[in-house]
């Protein structure tokens, strides 16, 4: 599967990494605003050894059209901005070409802009594409489906210089229809991402927290979706989509059943 990423910060370059390791995936190229590293070969950069291509080429360099022709994908990553699906939307989706957006914010206009992509193409749209993050994302609304009376609070942990408050977390409060009031920010030292949700119970506290270690952590989340990508060709899906099917669960009939002779606690 030929890779194309979008952005080469922190996160781009994590996962970049990922992409390279992995066999089931080839770096095509990276795309940056930036002339600064034009031309320079993305594993020699990271000190990954590859045969892949995984050239770094500037905005101004190529028009999309001019890109995707001379080096075509399957997929494009996207961990730029809000503005960075402008550049190449239109011309991926006449092509058919799978968008998977990390992207931790976008406009209402950008996602209204989304949404008409998705009608002729793949979207895969998730703020934070790491496992644990959706997990939690997950769990949580399960919690509160059982439990609608909890306190609910969000605690969301950060390096020292980010002013903003987390994406992440208004995601999580969006999604469990909580006001933002009720994300508490912290910021301190080089924490990577800490993001936590506090059930209060009348007698008792349930805690589901995601602590990000290494932003390799949103390559694992990129690699998650490649191998679960929707049987649909056009449509706009989340990280959710694709993982509640790892949720079904079988119940074993045996141990539902009373046997007289055996009482049924003795079944676990």
């Amino acid at each position: 599967m030929k890779i194309g990423i979008m952005g080469f910060g922190r996160a781009g370059r994590a996962v970049s990494s990922v992409v390279l390791e992995s066999k089931k995936t080839t770096l095509q190229w990276v795309l940056r605003r930036s002339n600064v590293l034009e031309h320079r070969s993305v594993p020699e950069f990271l000190g990954v050894p590859s045969d892949e291509p995984g050239l770094i080429y500037s905005i101004a360099e190529f028009g999309a059209a001019d890109l995707l022709e001379k080096f075509p994908v399957d997929v494009i990553v996207d961990f730029s901005s809000d503005d960075g699906i402008q550049y190449y939307g239109e011309e991926a989706a006449q092509r058919g070409i799978t968008i998977i957006s990390a992207v931790s914010q976008y406009s209402e206009g950008t996602k209204a802009f989304l949404y008409r992509l998705a009608e002729r193409t793949q979207i895969i749209y998730s703020p934070n594409i790491t496992l644990g993050i959706n997990f939690l994302l997950i769990a949580a609304k399960v919690l509160k489906n059982i439990a609608p009376y909890t306190d609910i609070e969000i605690i969301e942990e950060h390096f020292k210089k980010k002013a903003e408050t987390s994406g992440t977390a208004k995601v999580l409060c969006k999604a469990l229809e909580l006001p933002e009031s009720s994300i508490k920010s912290i910021r301190a030292g080089g924490i990577i991402g800490v993001h936590e949700i506090v059930f209060g119970f009348p007698f008792q506290t349930v805690r589901l927290k995601h602590e990000s270690i290494s932003r390799e952590a949103f390559g694992n989340g990129i690699m998650f979706a490649l191998e679960n990508l929707p049987q649909q060709r056009s449509g706009l899906f989340t990280m959710e989509d694709l993982m509640l099917p790892y949720f079904a669960m079988t119940i074993d009939q045996e141990k539902l059943t009373i046997n007289k002779k055996k009482p049924w606690w003795k079944f676990w």
